[in-house]
């Protein structure tokens, strides 16, 4: 998870002064002096530490929190709305032009991403947004540049304008924004030239891309492993282009997390999406208070709501819930409900995402163990017809029979029925209860 470093000793600092029932001056200092130091080795910029710690400082041994009947409480709460603040608030929405195509310029130094980003933000306006994006080929330094952004336009079923690389960027957007108003797209995305390093050529060339497209947005994309380099990049970007927003990619890598701490504050340019993975789909718009809320350990409920409301089928929800209810689950139904799971990204962080599932015994550092998840559908997929509707009929023979087919053992495959008929034992419980609360309260044996 991005933060993993900070979220751990910023949690750990806080939950000193969580329960206190009184809260002095000293308290507080003591608490700041440990954040400042978190946030520092998050590499978050030093005046941006400082102005943080100031802030807080000054609000937690104000009136709100002396006079509250929780100080303790009141003191996290403060952090974490400087915190939110600190990210930019509110989260910053994508433009929409009056008059379409809305044209979003791409921007950024090479090796951070930029063209696969491209593609993953046409398919989020597509898949979220409901828009018909298209896709425009403007990088023409970089060999591989053009035909990357094809293969992902082919993957994606998305068009890729092209005119090669014999062609000048500032024609090639030209003739793009063009093509786009005949085929009435919503949005035109121009994956622009890289360089190593920041030049006065890749600067005048993008400034003329921006004069002739008159771009609605202007997205940098910046590798967040890069810590402070990609704020000096953003500020850079800005005074000469000005930048509309800012990308962050590997934002579920080994990251400090600093950038995304200082790049707002030092640049003024809002985060405006997060890549958090390899898939095209892991690219999710930017919420400063549900990232504030996941560092301190608060979960982000409405980010895995989203999540749950974009990969599962609500119909198939409704008739598993019906199965639930009268026992008839089975194993095709689990297999299923496993694939739209999946489809939801890792499950650790998935996890993530629970409030306080870091503090739960068996859940803090969890590593989810894909493998074994790829083995039970193993098992499942291995089984016939009768045995996934009447498990009961799964004896010594089939079981060996069904361990050599999904190549697993008889062991994992008795673990498996085991934890199936306990799962049905529990859904037939839970049926039950709810069955005497409508008669008028649960019924226990020994009441």
């Amino acid at each position: 998870m991005a933060f993993e470093g900070l979220a751990d000793r910023l949690q750990s600092t806080i939950s000193k002064i969580r329960g206190k029932g009184k809260v002095n001056e000293q308290d507080v200092k003591e608490m700041m002096r440990e954040v400042r130091l978190a946030l520092l080795e998050a590499d978050v910029n030093f005046k941006v530490v400082k102005d943080f710690v100031k802030r807080v400082s000054e609000r937690a041994v104000g009136q709100e929190v002396m006079q509250s009947l929780t100080p303790g409480q009141q003191v996290i709460k403060v952090v974490k709305e400087e915190l939110t603040a600190l990210m930019g608030g509110e989260q910053s929405k994508i433009a929409v032009a009056k008059k379409p195509p809305t044209v979003i310029m791409m921007v950024g130094l090479q090796g951070a991403g930029k063209t696969t980003t491209t593609g993953k933000l046409a398919n989020l306006l597509r898949k979220k947004h409901n828009r018909k994006p298209m896709l425009v080929a403007a990088d023409i330094y970089r060999p591989a540049a053009i035909k990357q952004l094809e293969t992902l336009g082919k993957q994606l079923d998305m068009p890729v304008f092209s005119l090669g690389d014999q062609v000048s960027p500032v024609e090639i957007a030209k003739k793009a924004i063009e093509k786009a108003k005949e085929e009435h797209h919503d949005y035109v995305l121009i994956d622009t030239a890289g360089r190593l390093h920041i030049d006065e050529t890749l600067m005048g060339e993008l400034q003329q891309v921006k004069d002739i497209s008159q771009p609605d947005e202007i997205f940098l994309v910046v590798d967040a492993m890069t810590g402070q380099d990609a704020v000096n990049v953003a500020q850079s970007f800005n005074e000469q282009l000005g930048l509309t927003g800012v990308v962050l990619t590997k934002l579920d890598g080994d990251t400090r997390g600093g950038a995304a701490l200082s790049i707002r504050s030092v640049t003024e340019t809002p985060i405006k999406f997060v890549g958090l993975g390899e898939k095209l789909d892991a690219l999710e718009a930017f919420h400063p208070e549900r990232m504030a809320s996941r560092i301190l350990g608060m979960g982000d409920v409405l980010s895995l709501i989203e999540k749950a409301q974009s990969n599962v089928d609500a119909d198939k929800a409704k008739e598993l819930e019906q199965k639930m209810r009268t026992a008839s689950f089975t194993f095709d139904d689990f297999l299923e409900q496993l694939g739209q799971v999946r489809n939801m990204g890792p499950l650790d962080e998935l996890l993530n995402m629970l409030p306080g599932a870091n503090k739960m015994k068996g859940l803090k550092n969890v590593q989810v163990d894909e493998k074994q998840i790829s083995h039970v559908e193993a098992i499942i997929q291995s089984m016939n017809k009768e045995e996934k509707e009447h498990p009961e009929v799964i004896n010594a023979s089939r079981r060996k029979r069904i361990a050599r087919g999904s190549g697993t053992s008889v062991q994992e495959v008795n673990r498996l029925l085991k934890q199936f008929e306990d799962m049905k034992k529990m859904m037939k419980q839970m049926t039950n209860m709810s069955k005497g609360k409508k008669k008028g309260g649960m019924k226990f044996p020994f009441m």
